[in-house]
């Protein structure tokens, strides 16, 4: 990215960088449908960066295969890389994941993850991510 404070760029700006799908998510808090994202299924090793700024996010090695339909993490490649947030919306009471570089939503956060990796439950939106393969 070219822009070294992701935070100043226009929302005509992140329009003309995202796609559509990308933009609803990242910049709105939209969400793809469950079991239909690139990366639900996707196990291959490597790393996953934010779509928006290109922020290393999570490890492959971190992913695993919850269920919910969505990309699920256990943990974030760095505490500083994420933000939280509380999330009321819907009706419930969930924890937003933001990307702490631009601020591009990601998803939630749940307490449900593998309790031999922390516990927690990274569930991400595939359109928000972008997958670099492992070298070698």
């Amino acid at each position: 990215m070219d822009n070294p404070d992701p935070r100043t760029i226009t929302d005509a700006e992140w329009r003309a960088r995202l796609t559509p799908m990308q933009y609803h998510i990242l910049r709105e808090a939209g969400t793809e449908r469950a079991f239909t994202g690139e990366y639900d299924k996707f196990y291959d090793e490597g790393e996953y960066h934010c779509a928006a700024c290109g922020t290393q996010l999570f490890y492959s090695t971190a992913k695993y295969n919850s269920g919910c339909g969505w990309p699920a993490f256990t943990r974030p490649a760095d505490d500083e890389v994420i933000e939280e947030h509380r999330d009321t919306s819907y009706g419930m009471i969930r924890t937003e994941v933001r990307c702490g570089k631009c601020g591009g939503h990601l998803g939630h956060v749940f307490p449900d993850g593998p309790p031999e990796q922390g516990g927690l439950r990274y569930c991400i939106n595939s359109a928000a991510l972008v997958f670099t393969p492992a070298e070698g």
